[in-house]
């Protein structure tokens, strides 16, 4: 039995007493290289009828679905449609909008374009907050998000600093589309999805049936009370995921996405070796430094080392993590519902075989 199998046999304790106690649901899957170490679910995929979460149930991503638009874009970048200094704003027609021209599909990627965002998460607003006044119904189209922030002053010149924003990943979505003539969801879908063997995901409209899909909801406390009940997050975004959030997939889906990113299958050898590199410094974290790569962020050690690279998703509902550890060759992935529910399990999973 492996160090890391047995490192996970007090995670997956941990994950029971969880459960027990009501406080996570969701599905964890941790590999190392081919081999499946834990795969399992746990707590409700849908409160309302009392139906438990199974390793199939699909789970809003939110900001997870950042990787797929970055893949979709190398592959442009790739295929010749554009560059990666490309001026966006000439690229789609938007010199109206007052965003610098100088922005460019790296500085989307990385989060160093400056763009101010429409819910600026750094600053600590949220992001169901743009919703009060304007329906998010109303928010179907990938142009439908310009309007909460193409009239907002930017926050840096671009290139000039790090700062995570959503709606730069609306814009490189927009440059997809412009690109391949078809819609942002129908280009992820046949591009990344089918060829990553991602057979269970896709997008998702919340007032659609669609079978295995976990229902969002948050906790309503009371002080001196405790749970009182549960809300559901149906008017905290848009009703169906875009480019920066919002696809719904498996956690086994998710662990073969960054399978086929890895052997190289979604992007030529060069485009593979960039997205898996870090580019930009966000700041301190821990004893090494926590840097942007194109969707990634990355935990370098004290020597420049990666020791991890992940992809966190939190929105109102939901919460999950894809996280890689180059050294021992893992992989774990957490899908919950909850935008806190992923925390513990994922720090457990971390102490447990972060070192190994």
């Amino acid at each position: 039995m492996s160090s890391a199998t047995l490192a996970l046999g007090a995670v997956e304790g941990l994950l029971r007493e969880l459960e027990a106690a009501d406080r996570f649901s969701g599905v964890v899957g941790v590999t190392q290289e081919d081999q499946e170490l834990l795969l399992d679910a746990f707590g409700y995929a849908s409160r309302t009828w009392s139906i438990p979460a199974t390793v199939e149930t699909r789970f809003d991503t939110a900001s997870i679905t950042k990787l797929f638009t970055a893949v979709a874009t190398l592959q442009l970048v790739e295929h010749g449609a554009f560059t990666l200094d490309t001026s966006m704003i000439e690229y789609l027609g938007l010199e109206e909008t007052g965003i610098s021209p100088a922005v460019t599909p790296y500085h989307l990627l990385t989060h160093t374009s400056g763009i101010a965002d429409d819910a600026d998460e750094e600053a600590g607003e949220r992001y169901e907050d743009v919703f009060l006044e304007r329906p998010n119904y109303s928010v179907i189209e990938t142009a439908d998000y310009l309007p909460q922030f193409v009239g907002k002053p930017p926050n840096f010149a671009p290139g000039e600093g790090c700062r995570y924003c959503n709606v730069g990943y609306v814009l490189l979505g927009l440059m997809i589309e412009r690109a391949t003539a078809s819609t942002y969801r129908e280009y992820v879908a046949e591009h990344v999805f089918t060829r990553a063997g991602m057979n269970r995901s896709g997008f998702f409209r919340m007032d659609v049936v669609e079978p295995d899909v976990a229902e969002g909801v948050e906790a309503i406390e009371v002080e001196d009370a405790g749970v009182v009940g549960w809300r559901r997050n149906i008017y905290s975004y848009p009703p169906i995921g875009g480019p920066d959030g919002g696809a719904h997939v498996t956690v086994g889906d998710l662990l073969c996405f960054h399978r086929a990113v890895a052997e190289g299958r979604l992007l030529d050898p060069a485009l593979t070796a960039e997205f898996l590199s870090p580019k930009a410094r966000r700041g301190a974290r821990g004893k090494g430094s926590h840097l942007m790569g194109f969707g990634f962020e990355f935990e370098t050690n004290g020597d420049g080392a990666v020791r991890c690279y992940w992809k966190e998703g939190v929105n109102v509902g939901v919460s999950g993590m894809l996280r890689h550890y180059p050294v021992s060759d893992i992989t774990c992935a957490v899908l919950a519902v909850g935008e806190n529910a992923a925390g513990r399990p994922l720090k457990a999973i971390d102490e447990a075989v972060g070192n190994i």
